[in-house]
């Protein structure tokens, strides 16, 4: 089965706002679940680019570079901003960050600091700020704060399906 790319997906943002806790909670279990899958993996399969794309590493690291973009998203969502800035879709800073030269303990334990983070200052909104929506850029739709939990979490597993992939590629 070939996997829709990430762009290519369309979301409904339906949820209601009472869901937050729920989709935090996939939110908290990210780390858990790369640490869980990479367990055991060796350094060659965590650095192995098939076809010059990202190794496990670089997605991990992919995940850590995007926290500052959820962050500065709840700022927009804060100051009531009409559109939500936009993402580079270049992903300039996971090319050239280096990913593969650091070790792994040590990327799951950033990208956990910053979730972490991003968690806490999705619970901490007030009502009215949960309730208030903005544009997301790209998919032309408009967004509340639990929407962009869900889209975030949906991002997560995007990854963490790679990952996996990428797993069961290295042991062929």
């Amino acid at each position: 089965m070939n996997r829709t790319p990430w762009t290519s997906r369309i979301f409904s943002f339906d949820l209601p706002e009472g869901w937050l806790p729920n989709v935090l909670e996939r939110l908290h279990g990210t780390a858990v679940r790369i640490k869980e899958l990479t367990s055991g993996v060796n350094e060659q399969a965590l650095i192995f680019k098939p076809d010059g794309k990202w190794s496990i590493k670089e997605h991990i690291g992919h995940l850590i570079d995007l926290e500052n973009l959820h962050e500065g998203r709840i700022d927009d969502f804060l100051a009531r901003k009409e559109i939500l800035r936009a993402a580079d879709m270049s992903n300039i800073k996971t090319y050239e960050a280096n990913h593969n030269a650091a070790r792994l303990d040590s990327l799951i334990t950033e990208f956990w600091e910053k979730r972490s983070r991003f968690i806490t200052r999705l619970k901490d909104l007030d009502d009215e700020t949960q309730s208030f929506s903005s544009l997301h850029p790209r998919l032309k739709k408009h967004m509340r704060p639990v929407d962009m939990a869900y889209f975030t979490a949906e991002h997560d597993d995007h990854h963490l399906a790679s990952i996996r992939q990428l797993i069961e590629q290295y042991k062929k």
